[in-house]
Protein backbone atom coordinates (compact mmCIF):
# COMPACT_ATOMS: atom_id res chain seq x y z
CA UNK A 1 0.00 0.00 0.00
CA UNK A 2 1.07 3.43 -0.15
CA UNK A 3 2.78 4.90 2.64
CA UNK A 4 0.70 7.35 3.79
CA UNK A 5 -2.25 4.91 4.60
CA UNK A 6 0.36 3.55 7.08
CA UNK A 7 -1.45 3.52 10.31
CA UNK A 8 -4.21 3.90 9.07
CA UNK A 9 -7.54 1.63 9.86
CA UNK A 10 -10.59 3.45 7.91
CA UNK A 11 -10.92 4.81 4.42
CA UNK A 12 -13.51 6.34 2.93
CA UNK A 13 -14.31 6.57 -0.79
CA UNK A 14 -16.49 8.76 -2.83
CA UNK A 15 -18.05 7.40 -5.43
CA UNK A 16 -19.47 8.92 -8.10
CA UNK A 17 -15.95 10.57 -10.32
CA UNK A 18 -13.79 8.25 -7.57
CA UNK A 19 -14.91 4.61 -8.31
CA UNK A 20 -17.26 5.20 -11.17
CA UNK A 21 -17.97 7.82 -14.06
CA UNK A 22 -22.11 8.09 -13.90
CA UNK A 23 -22.32 11.35 -15.69
CA UNK A 24 -23.48 9.71 -18.91
CA UNK A 25 -26.51 8.18 -17.18
CA UNK A 26 -27.23 11.22 -14.72
CA UNK A 27 -26.81 13.47 -18.21
CA UNK A 28 -29.47 11.32 -19.85
CA UNK A 29 -31.43 11.55 -16.93
CA UNK A 30 -31.05 15.23 -16.98
CA UNK A 31 -31.99 15.86 -20.62
CA UNK A 32 -35.06 13.36 -20.21
CA UNK A 33 -36.31 15.76 -17.54
CA UNK A 34 -35.76 18.99 -19.34
CA UNK A 35 -37.15 17.74 -22.77
CA UNK A 36 -40.30 16.47 -20.73
CA UNK A 37 -40.88 20.13 -20.01
CA UNK A 38 -39.93 21.57 -23.36
CA UNK A 39 -36.67 23.42 -21.75
CA UNK A 40 -33.53 23.19 -23.74
CA UNK A 41 -31.50 20.27 -23.02
CA UNK A 42 -27.67 20.53 -21.94
CA UNK A 43 -24.70 18.57 -23.23
CA UNK A 44 -22.88 15.69 -20.68
CA UNK A 45 -20.10 18.25 -20.78
CA UNK A 46 -22.73 20.71 -19.35
CA UNK A 47 -23.68 18.19 -16.74
CA UNK A 48 -19.95 16.92 -15.91
CA UNK A 49 -19.69 20.23 -14.10
CA UNK A 50 -22.96 20.70 -12.26
CA UNK A 51 -22.55 17.32 -10.91
CA UNK A 52 -20.96 16.46 -7.08
CA UNK A 53 -23.58 18.55 -4.61
CA UNK A 54 -25.83 15.91 -4.60
CA UNK A 55 -29.29 15.19 -7.23
CA UNK A 56 -31.30 17.74 -5.75
CA UNK A 57 -28.86 20.58 -6.50
CA UNK A 58 -27.76 19.01 -9.95
CA UNK A 59 -31.77 19.47 -10.76
CA UNK A 60 -31.81 23.48 -9.66
CA UNK A 61 -28.23 23.89 -11.74
CA UNK A 62 -30.12 22.18 -14.67
CA UNK A 63 -32.49 24.00 -14.39
CA UNK A 64 -31.65 27.75 -13.80
CA UNK A 65 -29.75 26.52 -16.30
CA UNK A 66 -32.24 25.68 -18.90
CA UNK A 67 -34.47 28.53 -17.46
CA UNK A 68 -32.18 31.20 -16.94
CA UNK A 69 -33.48 31.79 -13.25
CA UNK A 70 -33.48 29.93 -10.46
CA UNK A 71 -36.75 27.36 -10.61
CA UNK A 72 -39.68 27.85 -8.31
CA UNK A 73 -39.41 25.60 -5.20
CA UNK A 74 -42.49 23.86 -6.71
CA UNK A 75 -40.81 23.16 -10.69
CA UNK A 76 -37.87 21.99 -8.64
CA UNK A 77 -39.61 19.50 -6.33
CA UNK A 78 -41.85 18.28 -9.62
CA UNK A 79 -38.27 18.10 -11.67
CA UNK A 80 -36.47 16.35 -9.06
CA UNK A 81 -38.84 13.71 -8.97
CA UNK A 82 -38.97 13.35 -12.38
CA UNK A 83 -35.16 13.31 -12.78
CA UNK A 84 -35.12 10.48 -10.17
CA UNK A 85 -37.81 8.23 -11.75
CA UNK A 86 -36.01 8.91 -15.24
CA UNK A 87 -32.39 7.83 -13.37
CA UNK A 88 -33.80 5.08 -11.53
CA UNK A 89 -34.69 3.68 -14.57
CA UNK A 90 -31.50 2.85 -16.00
CA UNK A 91 -28.86 4.18 -13.63
CA UNK A 92 -26.41 1.57 -15.23
CA UNK A 93 -26.26 2.00 -18.78
CA UNK A 94 -23.78 3.97 -19.40
CA UNK A 95 -21.57 4.05 -16.18
CA UNK A 96 -18.51 2.76 -16.13
CA UNK A 97 -16.14 1.74 -13.48
CA UNK A 98 -12.92 3.36 -13.75
CA UNK A 99 -9.44 1.38 -14.36
CA UNK A 100 -8.20 0.10 -10.96
CA UNK A 101 -11.14 0.68 -8.87
CA UNK A 102 -12.37 -2.90 -7.47
CA UNK A 103 -8.43 -3.92 -7.65
CA UNK A 104 -7.57 -1.29 -5.14
CA UNK A 105 -10.77 -2.04 -3.25
CA UNK A 106 -9.52 -5.88 -3.07
CA UNK A 107 -6.08 -5.09 -1.90
CA UNK A 108 -7.17 -2.69 0.79
CA UNK A 109 -9.91 -4.72 2.13
CA UNK A 110 -7.52 -8.02 1.96
CA UNK A 111 -4.96 -5.87 4.14
CA UNK A 112 -7.75 -5.42 6.99
CA UNK A 113 -8.77 -1.93 6.30
CA UNK A 114 -12.40 -0.72 7.47
CA UNK A 115 -13.63 0.13 3.82
CA UNK A 116 -16.50 2.35 3.95
CA UNK A 117 -18.55 4.84 0.84
CA UNK A 118 -19.61 8.08 1.54
CA UNK A 119 -21.48 9.47 -1.23
CA UNK A 120 -24.01 12.69 -2.13
CA UNK A 121 -25.92 10.10 -4.12
CA UNK A 122 -29.42 9.31 -2.93
CA UNK A 123 -29.34 6.18 -0.70
CA UNK A 124 -31.79 4.00 -2.73
CA UNK A 125 -29.46 4.28 -5.88
CA UNK A 126 -26.34 3.37 -4.11
CA UNK A 127 -27.07 -0.67 -3.76
CA UNK A 128 -27.97 -1.23 -7.18
CA UNK A 129 -24.84 0.41 -8.69
CA UNK A 130 -22.52 -1.57 -5.78
CA UNK A 131 -24.21 -4.77 -7.07
CA UNK A 132 -23.98 -3.85 -10.92
CA UNK A 133 -20.32 -3.54 -10.46
CA UNK A 134 -19.60 -6.43 -8.27
CA UNK A 135 -18.23 -3.84 -4.95
CA UNK A 136 -20.99 -4.29 -2.04
CA UNK A 137 -18.43 -6.66 -0.38
CA UNK A 138 -16.06 -4.58 -0.02
CA UNK A 139 -17.76 -1.93 1.94
CA UNK A 140 -18.26 -2.02 5.60
CA UNK A 141 -20.60 0.74 5.59
CA UNK A 142 -22.41 3.47 2.79
CA UNK A 143 -23.60 6.58 3.51
CA UNK A 144 -25.68 8.49 0.72
CA UNK A 145 -26.76 12.12 0.83
CA UNK A 146 -29.60 11.47 2.64
CA UNK A 147 -28.85 8.72 5.19
CA UNK A 148 -27.76 11.47 7.55
CA UNK A 149 -28.96 14.89 8.48
CA UNK A 150 -26.11 16.97 6.34
CA UNK A 151 -23.72 15.46 3.43
CA UNK A 152 -20.29 16.90 2.09
CA UNK A 153 -18.56 19.21 2.50
CA UNK A 154 -19.93 18.81 5.66
CA UNK A 155 -18.08 16.45 7.81
CA UNK A 156 -21.12 14.33 9.48
CA UNK A 157 -20.82 11.58 7.57
CA UNK A 158 -16.83 11.13 7.45
CA UNK A 159 -17.27 11.57 11.87
CA UNK A 160 -20.35 9.16 11.60
CA UNK A 161 -18.19 6.45 9.95
CA UNK A 162 -15.35 7.10 12.47
CA UNK A 163 -17.46 6.74 15.43
CA UNK A 164 -19.29 4.07 13.98
CA UNK A 165 -16.27 1.90 13.84
CA UNK A 166 -14.50 3.48 16.86
CA UNK A 167 -11.41 4.49 15.01
CA UNK A 168 -10.09 7.66 15.67
CA UNK A 169 -9.71 10.27 12.80
CA UNK A 170 -6.22 10.99 12.71
CA UNK A 171 -6.21 6.62 11.53
CA UNK A 172 -9.01 7.77 8.48
CA UNK A 173 -8.59 8.58 5.00
CA UNK A 174 -10.63 10.00 2.77
CA UNK A 175 -10.52 9.44 -1.16
CA UNK A 176 -12.14 11.71 -3.20
CA UNK A 177 -12.08 13.92 -6.60
CA UNK A 178 -13.85 17.21 -5.60
CA UNK A 179 -13.43 19.74 -3.26
CA UNK A 180 -16.50 18.53 -1.23
CA UNK A 181 -14.70 15.31 -0.22
CA UNK A 182 -11.33 17.05 0.31
CA UNK A 183 -13.13 19.55 2.25
CA UNK A 184 -15.19 17.38 4.39
CA UNK A 185 -12.25 15.56 5.08
CA UNK A 186 -10.07 18.74 6.37
CA UNK A 187 -12.55 19.68 8.58
CA UNK A 188 -13.09 15.56 10.31
CA UNK A 189 -9.29 15.67 10.36
CA UNK A 190 -8.75 12.69 8.02
CA UNK A 191 -5.94 12.06 5.80
CA UNK A 192 -7.10 13.21 2.27
CA UNK A 193 -6.23 11.89 -0.75
CA UNK A 194 -7.36 13.90 -4.26
CA UNK A 195 -8.06 12.03 -7.74
CA UNK A 196 -7.75 14.59 -10.73
CA UNK A 197 -9.85 12.58 -12.89
CA UNK A 198 -13.34 13.24 -11.70
CA UNK A 199 -15.86 16.09 -11.04
CA UNK A 200 -14.61 18.89 -9.79
CA UNK A 201 -16.53 21.80 -11.50
CA UNK A 202 -14.07 22.92 -13.33
CA UNK A 203 -11.46 23.39 -10.93
CA UNK A 204 -7.47 21.12 -10.34
CA UNK A 205 -8.38 18.78 -7.48
CA UNK A 206 -4.73 20.25 -6.34
CA UNK A 207 -6.26 23.51 -5.90
CA UNK A 208 -8.40 21.97 -2.75
CA UNK A 209 -4.78 21.03 -1.41
CA UNK A 210 -5.32 17.47 -0.47
CA UNK A 211 -2.56 15.81 1.62
CA UNK A 212 -1.85 13.13 -1.15
CA UNK A 213 -2.57 14.01 -4.97
CA UNK A 214 -2.88 10.51 -6.50
CA UNK A 215 -2.68 9.93 -10.75
CA UNK A 216 -4.92 7.05 -10.00
CA UNK A 217 -6.50 4.75 -7.44
CA UNK A 218 -3.44 2.28 -8.61
CA UNK A 219 -1.70 4.33 -6.60
CA UNK A 220 -2.92 3.99 -3.34
CA UNK A 221 -1.62 0.09 -3.45
CA UNK A 222 1.82 0.83 -4.46
CA UNK A 223 4.62 1.67 -2.44
CA UNK A 224 5.34 4.97 -4.04
CA UNK A 225 6.45 7.73 -1.03
CA UNK A 226 5.45 10.81 -2.89
CA UNK A 227 7.62 13.79 -2.46
CA UNK A 228 6.61 17.37 -1.10
CA UNK A 229 5.31 20.54 -3.83
CA UNK A 230 7.58 23.36 -2.83
CA UNK A 231 5.13 25.83 -0.72
CA UNK A 232 2.75 23.06 -0.38
CA UNK A 233 1.81 20.37 2.12
CA UNK A 234 0.72 18.20 -0.82
CA UNK A 235 2.41 15.33 -2.10
CA UNK A 236 2.61 14.67 -5.56
CA UNK A 237 3.11 10.71 -6.39
CA UNK A 238 6.15 9.46 -8.52
CA UNK A 239 3.67 6.65 -9.89
CA UNK A 240 5.81 2.88 -10.54
CA UNK A 241 4.04 0.05 -11.93
CA UNK A 242 0.83 1.97 -12.48
CA UNK A 243 -0.81 2.73 -15.92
Amino acid sequence: MHLTLKGKRLVAFDLDGTLIDSVPDLAVAVQKTLDDQGLAVPQEADVRDWVGNGAPVLVERALTWALNEPPSEERQAESYREFLAHYAHAPNRLTRLYPGAAETLSVLKEAGLTLVLITNKPEDFIAPILEHFDLSGYFDLTLGGDSLARKKPDPLPLLHAAEYFGVPTCECAMVGDSRHDIGAGKAAAFTTFGLPYGYNHGEPISDSHPDVLLDTLDDLISSTTGSSTTGSSTTVLSTTGTA
